[in-house]
């Protein structure tokens, strides 16, 4: 099994951009789709972004589209999340996960099987 870490999360400003870090152990990370997941207080887990084992498809949830860019660097074990021109509804901790490889990008959490501990990203008005 897959050991993740994410960092990178903190307080921003509204407007403001963070990146997000994964880290993940094992040999095995180049063969996992990778996720972006976030959870907010009292609201459900929610689909942020997908990238494909190779990094060559991505997925976004509409709410991120055009702001967050999720990739990949499989020579170093670790998935990324660039986050730019935040809003506070944004405020979130934030997960990412693995899944094995399917025809397509699950933005299903309950298809993805090794998880984080999360990191807090929080966006102030």
């Amino acid at each position: 099994q897959v050991q993740l870490v994410e960092s990178g999360g903190g307080l921003v400003q509204a407007g403001g951009s963070l990146r997000l870090s994964c880290a993940a152990s094992g040999r095995t990370f180049s063969r996992y789709t990778m996720g972006w997941f976030r959870q907010a207080p009292g609201k459900e887990r929610e689909f942020v972004a997908a990238i494909s084992w190779s990094g060559g498809r991505t997925y976004y949830a509409d709410s991120v589209k055009g702001r967050f860019t999720i990739s990949r660097d499989n020579a170093k074990n670790t998935v990324y999340l660039q986050m730019n021109s935040l809003k506070p509804e944004d405020t979130a901790i934030y997960y990412c996960a693995t899944a094995n490889p399917r025809p397509y990008l699950s933005s299903s959490w309950n298809e993805y099987d090794s998880w984080g501990q999360g990191t807090q990203v929080t966006v102030s008005s």
